[in-house]
């Protein structure tokens, strides 16, 4: 008994991996919304978007090993048990190409969306992930669950930069 359970165990976990391995796509575009005049801005460079891939950091693995690194969210810092109040919010939306679609039927999709709030004064910036009473909350989990729903955490400086260039325009 014990071997058909770990038989089906196996077969599981190789039928998950297989499956987010196909649904993953490449960063096409970034949105970012707020309610100022001039928004949405929309961050379509490659160069830039290849940084922010929505299928990275704790939660995912490749090759058997889990990211640390990735997306916009610095993970090593950890969850931010208190942030500055008074930060102005930005929602971001990421878009992606799926991989294993032909390339005829290939559209930006919307996959994963978190808020984004800034200290205008430092340039400092908060991620928040969704938790299940946020409303995209089902769209992100059905794209990737990252375990960590729910929570603020420090932005890296590649996005905060990416950031202020795509919403300030240099500094």
């Amino acid at each position: 008994m014990k071997r058909v359970i770990a038989s089906a165990f196996s077969l599981l976990v190789v039928f998950s991996a297989t499956i987010l391995v196909f649904a993953k796509g490449s960063t096409t575009k970034i949105v970012i919304t707020s309610a100022e005049p001039g928004s949405p801005i929309e961050i379509t460079d490659p160069k830039v978007l290849e940084t922010f891939n929505v299928w990275s950091g704790p939660g995912t693995f490749s090759n058997g090993v889990e990211g640390n690194q990735g997306f916009i969210i610095d993970w090593p810092s950890g969850v931010v048990t208190e942030r500055p109040n008074g930060l102005r919010t930005f929602e971001v939306s990421f878009y992606v190409r799926y991989a294993n679609r032909p390339v005829t039927e290939q559209r930006d999709q919307l996959v994963y969306i978190v808020s984004y709030a800034v200290d205008l004064s430092t340039g400092h910036g908060y991620v928040y992930l969704p938790g299940k009473g946020d409303e995209p909350y089902r769209l992100n989990t059905k794209a990737i669950y990252l375990g960590s729903e729910g929570s603020w955490f420090r932005a890296t400086a590649a996005w905060q930069s990416a950031f202020s260039n795509a919403v300030f325009g240099k500094r």
